[in-house]
């Protein structure tokens, strides 16, 4: 495993986090989880950077390499349901895990669902939007179409480009379930929540929307 100190504020390393990260995000209650691939089709665009984040703000940008298939500290980390992992729009990162790595997250909280079931009063769900109004924070999107798979090292803008995409997610979290807890909406968000490896497991598999007539 290499060690970049690109920035001294993020931990960047190839296909797994230290022994010493995991010590350390083992003890965690939450990680936000968020993933950059080549594209959104599973099975063809492979999986190029897993971000995490914990309460601490201790966050890590690890790149998985062509042909990995195996990042055993992320997977014991990711299927401990002891940790509640939070991402936005999770059922895409879920089955890009699931698909690539073999890890089958538990324990999770999709902002993406909670803004919809808690801010009904917009239409504008997206993490841009959610963090702006929650947390006040503007991100810079400017990365995101970026070529993640390249051989070369990433650059300091796509780095923090994809940290600040885990930097805020533990505190909209907490400002959703709050809302969430107040409309009487919570027991059902959570009920969302554990159906997702369902939906990610149908994505993988090809199935549209089998909820439609």
């Amino acid at each position: 495993m290499h060690n970049i100190k690109k920035n001294k504020k993020i931990t960047f390393s190839y296909n797994d986090i230290s022994s010493d990260l995991y010590s350390l995000y083992k003890d965690s209650s939450y990680l936000a989880v968020d993933t950059e691939a080549m594209g959104l089709i599973h099975g063809r665009d492979r999986l190029c950077l897993i971000q995490i984040c914990n309460e601490l703000n201790v966050t890590s940008c690890i790149k998985i390499e062509l042909n990995n298939s195996k990042s055993p500290n992320i997977k014991k980390l990711f299927e401990d349901n002891k940790i509640m992992k939070i991402f936005h729009f999770a059922r895409f990162d879920v089955a890009a895990l699931q698909c690539n790595l073999e890890i089958n997250t538990s324990n999770i909280f999709c902002t993406k669902i909670a803004s919809k079931l808690a801010r009904t009063y917009t239409n504008k769900h997206g993490l841009k939007d959610l963090i702006n109004e929650l947390i006040g924070v503007e991100l810079d999107k400017s990365s995101q179409s970026s070529d993640w798979g390249s051989s070369e090292d990433l650059s300091n803008m796509q780095i923090d480009y994809a940290a600040n995409d885990v930097k805020y997610l533990i505190e909209a979290m907490q400002k959703l379930k709050v809302i969430l807890q107040r409309e009487g909406r919570y027991e059902l968000a959570q009920k969302c929540f554990k159906s997702i490896p369902v939906h990610a497991e149908l994505d993988l598999l090809r199935f549209s929307n089998i909820f439609e007539h």
